[in-house]
């Protein structure tokens, strides 16, 4: 063993120092070791009959162990009994009864024995019981009869059974008898009444006991009850009876409650811990009584406590010591109360506090074996050697045995044995293996070697090191390659061996090293830790409302580690989604379709990864409309009013926030409802205001912030009594149709108004302004009443009256209205017109007389039209124009009048029947206007320098043309205007044209037309004057070369060359060469002498539409009129006509390059021809 380095304070390494009592500590399999029970029958072991038995023993050990049984306490010798066989490698038994024998000869008490050369384990004592499911004894039961109210108690006294059996009530169709507070089943199988009713009686009262053993049902013989009432019982009784005799009493009278079950005052109950503590308490009682349970000086543990059959069981699970005491059932109905109290003693089987652990130990080592235990009474320890009371099990001196305790010594390998503790009371009993293995062995790790651990980032991280060793080794922790020893103030070292990171962080990802170490050796293995992102939810699903039939998203984003996968599980109040295509689920969102009011809870979106859960929840509340109302009643029913009360309906997740009241007047009006009132939310009654003689019927709707409801049922009908009318028609008039009538409307009143049958009116009249009675008359339901004969256009008093077969409405008030209409009957006089301008004149005229108009005053209407000459009279209609003035004006505009125009007007008056006769005619003159713009223009016969204007004359000329004004201006290429030129034309022309203007040019003219009062609207155009093509062509084709940027950069270039050319001809002649002067002047032709054109005198031109022929030369040429090449390669004057250039001292060419500019007109001999650059480039070819 390695020496130990000596450790700073605060530098400890982890080093685990495993005590020797460590439960976890297992044995490997390929090293010696006792026998450990593994698997056993139940302590108490109910067979099946019908079956083989099967009593299971199962242990380990190393050699295998052997097994043997004891039965009753004496040896079972499974080899005499050819009916029981033990399973190969196994103490397992079967028992074959199948084929012969009875599971009655095999009853008892059962104990296995598993032993190897280290020592003897035991099983449980296994108690086998065959399972019992007997018949009910026959018995004859007679029919019960009993007064209605009575308390009943059905007997079921079932046969004692193995297990017991369970046991219900039914009828002879197999139906479960229904059960209620009054009528229940009690825990012994009896079936109580606290009173019966007539619906009790029956012939089939029948009690079941089913045995879930062997899965068979028992029945009892039916019991029949019949409930008879008081005066049933006393028709029997009369019969035998004087009358005075007769049963008096009531039969159903109330009483207060008394306890069926339990009886008396007190009573005890027993039960032991961890069972489930049932308490029962049944009453009878008129009425029925309600059953209440408290605990003196106590509560009742509310998340144990349990309430069953209509509260008549209590029940408390997994009852302790503590819940020892005394409980209260209290019965209790209108008539009383009375109380039981159930004394509550809880015992104790016995149970661990701390059973013994198996032991390993080195030659020399010391430890000890600990069984504790607790129970009601207190149990009893007793220990056992390889199945052998300690007392008289051999002799072993390295033990000592202290009560509950056994203690080692300097153990040798002799020391090796199993030992039992026993734990027992008078409710049973505790047995439990423990082993001592004396061994010396080096450290081995049990942990499989490179195992790979994954934990999420920021939680705590177990990494397994499962040692084995004797003695028990020491283990160290490593991290890395070359790290040092892992110390405790970040990390945990547990007793197992394994090492706890608290917190892992991404740094913890790494490769950690397992050493354990005895005196015997030393092992180690490693293990690697990959620590990952946590998973979470980037979007939660959050609240939502809908409502009812819509569609809703619930949204879930998920971010997680991308080394794992991720599932995501939608659960709706923590269950699976229904099976129901309305739920649809994609990546991110589950959409419910169709939304009803099931769907509405808690959705909860749940991530899973191998390593970790995340989940997010949200609400979905289910709204709608209110349900309708219902149960209407109508009470408190009076003449003019009645009392509605209702019950809502279901709110739908809404607050109701008010009732409306509909009406229909089922006798009028039937089908078409009237809105009545409304009422909070809170209220579910109504005072309502009735009217006389309506038939009355009323529906409800509820309303909340979603919308309203449907309406209710209709309630009850209901018609008031009928009375005079309480109002009478509006709307009364009186106008004449006609000028000796005079007509009398209203508007008459509906069936709801008339409040009672007969509805009719009473009609008055009379002249206002005369001393006349009202005249009057009675009609039926209508609304117009004519009458004739009265003097054209008088006031009168009118009055409408309603009156039903009841009375008389109120006195109505009088209005006014008038006889009917006739025409007027003079032209309004004196009519004046003023011309205010060209198009504007204002009419005057005199009133008429009031009495002559016969009617209510309209207005005046003023005709006017444009006189015309005899021949235009007779060939178009004349065409009149109508203003109507309002009222009793006298004046009036006209507007809208043509300039220089003769007109005509009249004027009449109008009253309600139509127009008087009209004024006699006036004629009035308009002064002259400014004229229309003329009709049409345009441009004709356009040539180089002028073009031909064309016009037609304003349609509405207003007056005299005294003269047209034409102005015009050039448009240059960019589109500015040039100086405007401004030209007088007669009025009598249509026609001018415009000459010397410049060619190939756009002008824009503006023209109109003049009268004396000034100048009418403008028409503008544009035209363009022709183009000189062979000029255009030639100053097109020199712009668009000449201007260019590569023709440019060409020229340049063909001046260096030339200059180039010009340096080395310069060169070779200063070196003497040969220059022919006479042959080159013979050949020159004189630049003097060039031939003018025939046609214009001008020197002859180069033109690109020549296709760049060479210029004319002159007079002095060869016979044959050309120079050949040869002659001139020493001269730099022969192609020098025509070009303007000239040598510096230094032989430099500086000659002239220009593009062609466009033609002027030729001015004298000069030519217009530019030096052209290709003719400088000739000369040296």
């Amino acid at each position: 063993m390695p020496k130990k380095k000596r450790l700073s304070a605060g530098r400890v390494p982890l080093i685990l120092f495993l005590c020797q009592m460590v439960s976890a500590l297992e044995v490997p399999l390929d090293l010696v070791q006792p026998p450990t029970i593994t698997q056993q029958s139940p302590k108490d072991y109910i067979i099946d009959p019908r079956e083989n038995i099967v009593i299971q023993c199962e242990a380990k050990g190393k050699p295998p162990p052997s097994f043997s049984w004891t039965q009753n306490g004496t040896h079972f010798d499974t080899d005499k009994d050819p009916l029981v066989t033990m399973k190969p490698d196994s103490g397992t038994l079967i028992i074959n009864i199948m084929s012969e024998g009875k599971a009655e000869m095999y009853e008892g008490v059962y104990q296995c024995t598993a032993r190897n050369e280290r020592g003897a384990a035991i099983s449980n004592n296994i108690v086998i019981r065959p399972s019992r499911s007997p018949l009910w004894t026959k018995e004859k039961l007679e029919p019960i009869i009993l007064q209605n109210g009575q308390p009943l108690v059905l007997p079921c006294r079932p046969p004692v059974g193995l297990p017991p059996p369970i046991i219900f009530w039914m009828d002879n169709s197999f139906q479960r008898l229904p059960q209620s507070e009054r009528v229940s089943q009690g825990l012994n199988g009896d079936l109580y009444f606290s009173n019966v009713l007539p619906e009790d009686t029956r012939e089939d009262y029948i009690c079941y006991a089913r045995f879930n053993h062997t899965q068979t049902i028992q029945q009892k013989q039916p019991i029949s009850v019949k409930v008879i009432s008081v005066d049933e019982l006393n028709d029997t009784i009369a019969a035998n009876l004087s009358d005075t005799e007769f049963y008096g009493a009531k039969s159903n009278r109330e009483r207060p409650p008394t306890f069926l079950t339990p009886e008396g005052n007190t009573s005890n109950k027993e039960e032991l811990r961890g069972n489930i503590l049932s308490l029962e308490c049944i009453a009878e009682g008129l009425p029925t009584p309600v059953i209440y349970w408290i605990k003196e000086d106590g509560t009742l543990p509310s998340n144990r406590t349990f309430y069953r059959n209509f509260q008549k069981t209590l029940q408390i699970t997994q009852v302790s010591e503590a819940d020892s005491g005394n409980y209260q059932c209290i019965a209790k109905n209108a008539l009383g109360a009375i109380h039981h109290t159930i004394s509550v003693t809880v015992k104790a089987a016995p149970y661990w506090i701390m059973a013994p652990q198996n032991l390993v130990l080195s030659p020399g080592e010391d430890g000890a074996l600990i069984c504790r235990a607790n129970g009601n009474p207190k149990p009893r320890i007793s220990w056992l050697s390889n199945g052998v009371p300690i007392e008289i099990a051999p002799d072993d001196p390295s033990r000592k045995i202290d009560g509950d305790t056994i203690i080692f010594s300097n153990v040798q390998e002799r020391s090796s044995a199993v030992y039992q503790c026993n734990a027992s009371n008078e409710y049973g009993y505790l047995l439990a293996n423990a082993f001592v293995n004396v061994l010396a062995e080096p450290p081995r790790i049990l942990t499989s070697a490179s195992t790979l651990y994954q934990v999420i980032a920021d939680r705590p991280a177990l990494l397994d090191c499962v040692f084995f060793g004797s003695p028990l080794p020491t283990v160290e922790w490593f991290k890395g390659a070359e790290g040092g020893a892992l110390h405790e103030d970040i990390y945990v070292l547990h007793e197992n061996g394994t090492l706890g990171i608290p917190v892992a962080q991404k740094e913890s990802s790494g490769t950690y090293t397992c050493v354990a170490r005895n005196k015997l050796g030393m092992a180690k293995n490693e293990v690697n830790l990959e620590i990952k992102d946590p998973t979470r939810i980037i979007k939660q699903p959050e609240y939502a409302v809908v409502q009812r039939g819509s569609t809703v998203s619930f949204e879930c984003k998920v971010k997680h580690d991308h080394t794992l996968l991720a599932t995501v599980t939608w659960l709706k109040d923590n269950r699976e989604l229904p099976s129901d295509g309305r739920f649809t689920v994609d990546k991110d969102h589950l959409v419910v379709a169709d939304v009803g009011d099931n769907d509405g809870g808690t959705y909860t979106c749940v991530a899973n990864t191998t390593l970790d859960t995340v989940s997010a929840s949200a609400v979905l509340g289910v709204v709608d409309v209110p349900s309708p109302p219902f149960d209407l009643e109508l009470t408190d029913q009076l003449d003019k009013s009645v009392q509605l009360s209702w019950t809502p309906g279901d709110d739908n997740n809404r607050p109701i926030t008010k009732f409306i009241i509909e009406y229909e007047d089922a006798m009028h009006e039937a089908g078409l409802w009237h809105h009545q009132t409304e009422v909070p939310g809170t209220q579910t009654t109504a005072q309502l205001k009735l009217s006389p003689y309506v038939n009355y019927c009323f529906r409800v709707r509820a309303e909340n912030r979603v919308g309203k409801s449907l309406p209710s049922q209709p309630s009850e009908q209901y018609l008031t009594k009928a009375a005079e009318p309480d109002k009478n028609p509006t709307t009364v008039e009186g106008l004449g149709s006609e000028p000796d009538n005079l007509v009398i409307t209203w508007k008459p009143l509906n069936g709801f108004e008339s409040n009672g049958p007969g509805l009719q009116y009473k009609v008055s009249w009379r002249q206002k302004d005369g001393d006349d009675e009202w005249t009057s008359v009675v009609v039926a339901n209508v609304s117009k009443y004519i009458v004739s004969g009265t003097p054209t256009f008088v006031p009168y008093l009118i009055k409408v009256q309603a009156l039903n077969d009841v009375g008389f409405a109120p006195e109505p008030a009088a209005v006014m209205g008038h006889s009917g209409e006739d025409l007027p009957m003079v032209a309004p006089g004196n009519v004046r017109v003023n011309v205010l301008n060209s198009t504007l004149a204002e009419v005057h005229w005199d009133p008429v007389p009031l009495k002559s108009i016969r009617g209510h005053l309209q207005g005046y209407r003023i005709y006017y039209w444009k006189a015309q000459t005899s021949s235009k009279r007779n060939r178009r209609h004349i065409e009149k124009k109508i203003l109507t003035f309002q009222g009793s004006k006298t004046h009036g505009m006209l507007p809208g009048l043509e300039p220089f125009s003769h007109y005509m007007v009249n004027v009449r008056v109008v009253n309600g029947k139509g127009e008087g006769p009209a004024s006699p005619d006036r004629d009035f003159h308009t002064p002259e206007g400014v004229p229309s713009a003329p009709s049409a223009l345009k441009i004709v016969n356009p040539t180089l320098d002028s073009l031909t204007l064309e016009w037609d004359p304003p349609r509405h000329p207003n007056g005299i043309l005294t003269e047209y004004t034409l102005k015009y201006q050039p448009i240059n290429s960019t589109h500015e205007l040039g100086p405007l030129i401004d030209l007088k034309i007669p009025a009598n022309k249509t026609r001018w044209t415009l000459k010397n203007l410049n060619f190939s040019t756009r002008y824009k003219f503006y023209f109109y037309a003049q009268t004396s009062a000034g100048s009418g609207s403008q028409i503008t155009e544009e035209a363009v004057t022709t183009v000189d093509e062979g000029k255009m062509a030639m100053a097109s084709r020199q712009v668009d070369i000449a201007t260019q940027g590569w023709f440019i950069g060409l020229m340049c270039a063909v001046a260096l060359l030339i200059l180039i050319l010009l340096i080395v001809c310069f060169i070779r002649r200063n070196k003497g060469g040969k220059y022919p002067v006479k042959e080159k002047e013979d050949a020159h032709a004189d630049p003097e002498i060039q031939p003018m054109k025939e046609d214009d005198g001008t020197f002859g031109e180069y033109s690109d539409a020549e296709d760049h022929k060479p210029l004319k030369k002159g007079s002095r040429t060869p016979s044959d009129r050309t120079v050949k090449k040869e002659d001139s390669d020493d001269s730099l004057v022969d192609y020098g006509e025509g070009v303007n250039g000239q040598f510096n001292e230094d032989g430099s060419f500086i000659g002239q390059y220009s593009g062609k500019k466009e033609k002027e007109p030729a001015e004298g001999n000069e030519s217009s021809e530019a030096p052209s650059p290709v003719n400088a480039m000739n000369s040296f070819v």
